[in-house]
């Protein structure tokens, strides 16, 4: 059901030999690129008349307009399950927590009397959400990317996720009841590349946006790659992916069924444990086989995950190796279940989210942690970060100097722009100390006490 890859017996290769034995999806951005360039530049030409039609040949729903009308989140809403919506409201209030807590102030550093330099953190003006509906329905995407955009202070924030036909041509309803809780109620039926094309270039029901996050399919993640520098993005989201870093201390029973819990998003999901001892891995293999069989999705996802190249059981000498097959594979989500799992948690440097310990599940984080779950994959954590209120954020320097302080430095921004071989730049500064014309071609001197 899943395969080994024993990394025992020799020293571990360092940097992309590593990250080369370690199993990854296939997931080509750049093939899908060409694809969805038509799409966006339709969009781009037609607008909504373009988001119409692709929802008539994608989603097999022949809309009259992409906007969804106010009273249709109102009775989302009012139609939610009640438990649907509690886990809902929870869900949002332990997020807000953690995200509020990330907001930043503005700082100024006085670098030398008369200069300063402050730097101001200022939202983005307007951001545009997705929130995916294809095999499964994510009203936790849509907390997880509106609350940091909230509590970053963005002024003007949309949502788009496909069109269902089994609900009218509306998103699901939970998801509209989702953005009803969170008071997002610009929304929009619309999925895929069109949407993120309808966010870089606005149409004549969505108004251009700053920038655009959110996981999705691999056209999301190729249209975000295709507006890059037009728009912000969060990330070029894939398949999502687990690594559990376990000794013989962990339970084969949590270990399986975590694997199996993000292996049932997705065919090419992965779902990857690395371990120091043999026994464990064999009797993860055991528990997979009863497990799989009782889940639901089993044929279309579960199987194809966890058998995919994507997915296996790594064994390695020790713990320390372990860490570095980790630190290597940077995973989107790495649980640690260890003896010290506190302690080895922090020696981890490449990650999305790190779950420490038996009762720190992926799935806690998922939905109710207060964590945000818009994570890296593909090994992007190395690099990378998740969604938090900092995404939304720009720090913009003001610099502040006097005559005097301009004057104390004067002399090595002239030296510095000589050595550039940008002499105006040199006389911008020279300028601002000469007396008359004279003086501008006189030898210059650093002007004392002025």
């Amino acid at each position: 059901m899943i395969s080994r890859i024993d990394l025992r017996g020799a020293a571990l290769p360092e940097g992309q030999a590593l990250r080369s034995l370690l199993p990854r999806a296939d997931f080509d951005v750049t093939a899908a690129l060409e694809k969805v360039r038509p799409i966006c530049e339709d969009v781009h030409h037609r607008g909504d008349a373009a988001l119409i039609e692709y929802g008539e040949r994608f989603d097999g729903v022949r809309l009259t307009s992409v906007r969804v009308p106010a009273e249709a989140l109102e009775k989302a809403l009012a139609d939610l399950d009640p438990a649907v919506r509690a886990a809902l409201e929870e869900s949002i209030r332990r997020a807000r927590i953690v995200h509020r807590a990330q907001r930043r102030s503005s700082h100024t550093t006085q670098v030398v009397p008369g200069g300063s330099v402050t730097e101001k953190w200022v939202p983005v003006d307007r951001v545009g959400l997705y929130a995916p509906g294809g095999r499964s329905v994510y009203p936790s995407s849509v907390i997880m990317n509106a609350v940091p955009a909230q509590e970053a202070g963005v002024a003007s924030i949309a949502l788009a996720s496909p069109p269902q036909a089994e609900f009218d041509g509306l998103p699901h309803p939970t998801i509209l009841a989702a953005c009803a809780l969170l008071g997002v109620d610009e929304v929009y039926a619309v999925g895929g590349a069109q949407a993120v094309a309808m966010y870089a270039y606005g149409t004549e029901s969505c108004a251009p946006a700053t920038m655009v996050t959110g996981p999705g399919n691999i056209w999301v993640a190729a249209a975000k790659r295709y507006f890059t520098g037009l728009i912000g993005i969060d990330t070029e989201a894939g398949p999502t992916e687990i690594a559990v870093l376990a000794d013989s201390t962990a339970d084969p029973v949590h270990v399986a069924s975590d694997l199996i819990s993000q292996a049932e998003h997705d065919p090419l999901a992965a779902a990857v444990l690395v371990t120091d001892d043999e026994a464990l891995a064999t009797a993860v293999e055991r528990e997979l086989v009863p497990q799989v069989a009782a889940t639901k999705h089993v044929e279309d996802r579960i199987k194809p995950a966890l058998a995919g190249r994507q997915s296996a059981i790594v064994l390695v000498d020790s713990l320390d190796d372990g860490l570095k097959v980790v630190d290597a594979y940077g995973a989107e989500h790495l649980e640690i279940q260890t003896a010290d799992a506190a302690e080895v948690a922090q020696r981890v440097r490449n990650a999305g989210a790190i779950f420490v310990g038996p009762w720190a599940p992926v799935s806690l984080g998922d939905y109710a942690a207060g964590s945000n779950h818009v994570l890296p994959t593909g090994g992007c954590a190395c690099h990378s970060s998740g969604l938090s209120v900092q995404s939304f954020l720009r720090g913009i320097h003001i610099v502040d100097y006097t005559k005097d302080a301009l004057a104390d430095i004067a002399a090595h921004v002239v030296t510095l722009a000589e050595a550039e071989d940008l002499p105006a730049h040199g006389a911008a500064v020279k300028a601002r100390f000469a007396g008359g014309e004279q003086d501008r071609h006189s030898e210059w001197k650093v002007p004392k006490n002025q």
